[in-house]
């Protein structure tokens, strides 16, 4: 398996590049199988998320009552404290409707973190982008579990 097995499901996804060096930076993905490749990448989106929920309490500190920062605080929390383990849970038990579906609501509330800001882009675009991409990627990890 590992590396072959890694190649394969990664073609499946929007962004080959990014699932190869995700999966590859954590050794659990060379003796896992599909369903273990996705609870890796559930492992990525909430490193991911919470990176961008740090960045986002920085920028409280110098603006405490921006509202838009405030409402991705709590969206960054859900897909924390809420799509990331139900995501993670439904990859364990192979529950691919339900990890599908954990990873596609992550990507959508990442989203929905960056349309609070009028501008057409936050101070945390970047990170947002960063960790709707993998969510994509999980998403379609699950989908090849279907």
């Amino acid at each position: 398996m590992g590396a072959n097995l890694i190649d394969l499901t990664c073609k499946k996804t929007p962004y080959y590049d990014l699932c190869v060096i995700s999966l590859n930076s954590d050794p659990r993905s060379y003796t896992a199988d599909v369903a273990g490749l996705g609870v890796v990448m559930a492992d990525v989106v909430k490193a991911k998320a919470t990176d961008s929920l740090n960045k986002i309490n920085e920028l409280l500190t110098q603006s405490p009552g921006d509202r838009s920062l405030t409402t991705c605080v709590d969206y960054y929390k859900t897909v924390i404290e809420g799509d990331v383990p139900l995501a993670n849970e439904a990859f364990a038990s192979g529950n691919a409707k339900l990890a599908d579906q954990g990873m596609s609501d992550a990507g959508i509330v990442i989203d929905l973190c960056e349309s609070q800001f009028s501008e057409g882009s936050s101070p945390v675009t970047d990170k947002n982008k960063a960790a709707h991409d993998v969510a994509a990627v999980g998403a379609a990890i699950a989908r090849t579990m279907l």
